[in-house]
């Protein structure tokens, strides 16, 4: 059997048994003598049942930091990512004036939270194939229902167009989602963009095709929006049925604008269209993109044109992306 004793160790197992046994009546410094020990390890012998050394490690931590204060240093580092020296100034500035820089690392080493890169989040697979890589003119298009107002009958549909290259937005707040408002936005999308319009998608509602709406189940051509997409030399392309991420695009864009519906309180219609012109103004040129290498829309097409003037029919400026003086005419004519 091979002991394994403590390399300072001046006894063995065998040796502290014959301590142990030893009796009463024999004191501890005659012990001590006997074996060539201190008297303080014959008394520890003597008080313990078992032979075996010990762990030496403290059973109290020498930290200057209370259990409270090292769950504030833990979170502080988990939330904002602070290294060590920044924490450091934060914790003796509002935790302990006294605390050391190596007492706070051996802090979050035991909390586990000693490396910064061990607190980036780990990349999750991808679920859906990022889109293709196109020059501006490929638009997704899709209508978004907007809540109804105290002020108004009944509620408005919200157009929107998003390009893929450039991110940039356009949109209209129309009275209906027929056939005659989405051809209606469009030709306004066409007036507005300041690239030519090549390819639009869409999904198969009927204010777009006439696709699902027919024996045949295709598009017949007839539709008055393909009609119009015809005249404007736009390939109109549709999305598969039952398949919305097709035009995840313009989807995740809505989704902005129910999070600004959702945190907003409206006294009226025209508040409600102000807001969405604010919103779009920001995202347009203000809000950077990480697919855009952190430029906002705005930029992304500006660059765009210096690359490929061809591809421009007029001057890029800082247009707003909301055109809501139609809805100003629809409420001034309902009036």
């Amino acid at each position: 059997m091979i002991v394994q004793l403590h390399q300072r160790a001046r006894t063995t197992p065998a040796i502290r048994a014959e301590i142990q046994a030893a009796p009463t009546s024999i004191p501890n410094t005659e012990l001590a003598r006997r074996y060539g020990v201190t008297v303080d390890t014959i008394r520890k012998w003597r008080q313990r049942q078992d032979v075996q050394d010990r762990s030496h490690t403290a059973h109290r931590l020498q930290t200057t930091l209370t259990p409270a204060q090292e769950a504030v240093a833990v979170q502080l580092r988990q939330t904002l990512k602070l290294g060590l020296d920044d924490l450091l100034v934060v914790i003796r500035e509002f935790l302990h004036p006294t605390v050391s820089r190596s007492g706070l690392d051996r802090c979050l080493r035991r909390h586990g939270v000693g490396s910064l890169h061990a607190l980036e989040p780990t990349q999750r697979a991808r679920n859906s194939k990022p889109f293709k890589d196109y020059e501006p003119g490929f638009i997704h298009v899709d209508v978004k229902y907007l809540p109804q107002m105290p002020d108004e009958t009944t509620r408005r549909y919200l157009f929107v167009a998003i390009d893929r290259a450039t991110r940039w937005v356009f949109v209209q707040i129309k009275p209906n989602k027929t056939a005659a408002s989405a051809k209606a936005f469009l030709a306004a999308l066409a007036k507005a963009i300041p690239f030519k319009l090549q390819i639009l998608l869409t999904d198969n509602g009927s204010e777009f095709t006439d696709r699902l709406f027919n024996k045949t189940k295709t598009a017949s051509g007839e539709h008055e929006f393909d009609r119009l997409c015809t005249a404007l030399n736009i390939e109109h392309r549709l999305t598969k049925p039952r398949h919305p991420q097709t035009n995840g695009m313009v989807e995740r864009f809505n989704g902005r604008i129910s999070e600004v519906l959702a945190t907003h309180r409206f006294q009226s219609g025209e508040d409600l269209a102000q807001t969405l012109q604010r919103y779009v103004w920001l995202y347009n040129q203000h809000l950077p993109q990480l697919a855009l290498q952190h430029r906002t829309p705005l930029q992304a097409m500006k660059d765009w044109q210096q690359r490929r003037p061809d591809l421009f029919v007029k001057r890029v400026v800082n247009r707003p992306g909301l055109d809501i003086s139609r809805w100003h005419g629809v409420q001034r004519a309902a009036a």
